[in-house]
């Protein structure tokens, strides 16, 4: 009898939520913005590390830029805004955007407003993928949710791809001076590296 290869082929199915994969220009539960003649406003939280207390809700940085950005979504009260929560990277197996998503649930942001982004692995990324997550919806300007002392150079990224941007910055809590040095030196460097002159 004539053996049979049999070949497997995995499939990645995009989820609707990962908006790296998904190539719809639609929102889940909604139409395509730029063809509807609205003109959502949008935010974009950017992702850190990912801290949880005892019952599951965000603590520490990211906890801060969450709260935030729900606050000034909800007081916005605009019913196309767009929430882009902007993070890629793994803490503890829990994907920044998810950890995000999670808790503006929890802040009473509905599901419907918001879209992970769970391609970028660092702060460029984060520009170009909201840039491009934002330009499928028709939307060129965007309020950049981010702590204080990172949110110059996560602007001029997201000038560089094309934004219009306005910052929201959030309040980094306490950090010994050491911190806080190292965090200034630290974006220096970066954004003498990421933004001059080519």
């Amino acid at each position: 009898m004539p053996r049979r290869k049999v070949f497997l082929v995995l499939v990645r199915e995009a989820s609707p939520a990962d908006d790296c994969a998904a190539p719809a220009a639609v929102r889940p539960g909604g139409t395509d913005d730029a063809s509807s003649g609205a003109r959502p406003s949008a935010f974009v939280v950017l992702g850190c590390r990912v801290s949880v207390d005892a019952e599951g809700r965000l603590q520490g940085a990211l906890g801060r830029r969450a709260r935030a950005a729900a606050s000034a979504y909800l007081q916005r009260g605009d019913a196309h805004a767009v929430v882009v929560v902007s993070g890629g990277r793994r803490w503890s197996n829990v994907v920044e955007a998810d950890a995000l998503a999670l808790e503006l649930a929890r802040l009473d942001v509905p599901a419907r407003a918001v879209v992970r982004e769970r391609c970028s692995l660092s702060t460029r990324d984060n520009a170009r993928f909201a840039a491009r997550v934002l330009a499928r919806r028709g939307i060129a300007r965007a309020t950049v949710v981010t702590c204080d002392w990172h949110l110059p150079r996560a602007v001029a990224l997201f000038g560089r791809e094309g934004m219009e941007v306005e910052g929201l910055p959030v309040s980094p809590g306490s950090a010994p001076w050491t911190r806080r040095l190292w965090r200034w030196g630290r974006e220096r460097v970066l954004a003498w590296a990421q933004l001059r002159p080519s």
